[in-house]
């Protein structure tokens, strides 16, 4: 007879090394704890985790969802995401394509088609290594601006695999997209919203932190959020936008057009923008705390939400969109 799953061993051990998501990135670390409560499921074990190189002020309780086998593949994974977090803090000058720094072609550093996806560095908390590991000094990484937002693991794997469709297999996200962010956002709020006490603060809260990822989106999609092979597609979506002959596109806009993929590119975003406004302290951790609830939401809808299969574009548009 199997056992039980609640006889069977947490899938990771104790002393075991790993490498743990803080943020958006990806560091190594050690398990020094496993916590498993009667009746709890090995999967739902707690592990206290402590950071190479840091002090022990810097160990952390974490759910198995943060935490990655010590393989070459999520090593190189790693160094990815930290690579990509670098080149972004340069800007263009860090940028070996050649990309145009003027017009539209690149906003930001997150306009060019090597941006990985969850390249933005949240800032938060924890420490943060280069390629090789190396530590960054304390006091550097303590001056740096400090917004925590975590990610959902399944959101994290989406947002890869959005990259890779996009910069590596020459695909498009269909659109109109099948589930606009308009919808997506209106849904959770009447899911949300049934949750809170009507007509409180708490309903005000969730309405001004919605209107904004709109606001926030449709301003900024054509600057930060698209990659360079994208931007051709843009081109002629804002087209269609002005065309009265094209009702699948006239008078839309950008919320109403494309959906949770790049909703997500403009969530992990999100902390290094907050990051240069002028919001109260206050302000912050309430509207961190409203996008954590959304990103929870969204991992467990998202394949509903999310496209299965990307479009491949003809060849004539592959060419232009390289030019």
């Amino acid at each position: 007879m199997a056992p039980s799953r609640q006889n069977q061993a947490p899938p990771y051990a104790k002393d075991e090394k790993v490498l743990c998501f803080h943020g958006d990135l990806m560091y190594e670390a050690k398990i020094i704890e496993v916590s498993v409560k009667p009746g709890q499921k090995p999967e739902d074990a707690q592990y206290r985790i402590h950071y190479k190189g840091w002090k022990a002020s810097w160990d952390d309780w974490v759910s198995q969802d943060r935490i990655r086998k010590f393989t070459e593949d999520n090593k190189q994974l790693a160094s990815q995401l930290q690579a990509q977090a670098r080149m972004r803090t340069q800007g263009p000058k860090g940028s070996k394509k050649g990309v145009k720094t003027n017009g539209s072609e690149m906003s930001s550093a997150r306009g060019s088609e090597e941006r990985a996806a969850g390249s933005s560095s949240f800032g938060g908390r924890g420490p943060r290594r280069g390629r090789d590991y190396e530590l960054e000094s304390e006091d550097v990484f303590h001056a740096r601006p400090s917004i925590k937002l975590i990610i959902p693991d399944i959101l994290k794997a989406l947002l890869v695999d959005d990259w890779e469709n996009i910069t590596k297999n020459n695909q498009l996200v269909p659109l109109p997209h099948p589930h606009p962010v308009s919808d997506i956002l209106s849904d959770y709020s009447e899911y949300e919203a049934t949750r809170r006490p009507a007509g409180s603060s708490h309903v005000d809260i969730l309405d001004e932190t919605l209107q904004g990822l709109k606001e926030y989106f449709n301003k900024s999609l054509g600057r930060i959020l698209l990659y360079r092979f994208e931007r051709a597609q843009y081109a002629e979506v804002y087209k269609k936008w002005q065309q009265p002959e094209d009702p699948q596109f006239h008078g839309k806009s950008a919320c109403e057009t494309y959906g949770p993929e790049h909703l997500m590119r403009l969530l992990v975003s999100l902390p290094e923008l907050i990051a240069q406004t002028n919001m109260d302290q206050q302000s912050v951790n309430r509207l961190r705390e409203e996008l954590v609830k959304f990103c929870s939401w969204l991992s467990k809808h998202t394949t509903e939400y999310f496209v299965s299969h990307y479009e491949s574009p003809p060849q004539d548009y592959i060419q232009k969109a390289k030019d």
